[in-house]
């Protein structure tokens, strides 16, 4: 039996930071895809099939709340595992995103081993 790779869809307007996660998702045998803004991450997240997304909230066009509860919203997304990253740290921005859908809201910068940690423990390794 191949073990296939779990897909990881990355919605991230920073392409620096895109690259970053991408690199240290992709080491841990991941396969990564990216969308630049929050229409294309929908649009990803709805026809891509990615088995884990990773949602940074302040995007142009949609922004990450909107796109979390559009896809809580839809029977074909609705379980789908969401980690939303921000540099919006606050607790109200934590408490909207975990009350949109959000299963995990991390904070910029990220702590590469807490990423990890939640990635597997939402994908169930």
């Amino acid at each position: 039996m191949v073990n296939i790779p779990k897909k990881i869809l990355i919605v991230e307007d920073d392409p620096s930071f895109s690259r970053a996660i991408s690199h240290i998702i992709e080491k841990e045998g991941y396969d990564v895809i990216t969308a630049s803004n929050g229409m294309a991450g929908l649009r990803m997240a709805k026809g891509e099939n990615p088995d884990l997304l990773i949602l940074d909230v302040m995007l142009p066009g949609l922004d990450g709340f909107e796109i979390c509860y559009q896809l809580r919203q839809d029977p074909l997304t609705e379980k789908l595992p969401i980690i939303m990253l921000s540099a919006k740290g606050q607790e109200i921005d934590k408490t909207t995103g975990l009350k949109v859908g959000a299963n995990e809201y991390l904070t910029k910068p990220i702590d590469r081993a807490l990423l990890l940690e939640k990635i597997t423990s939402l994908l169930g390794k």
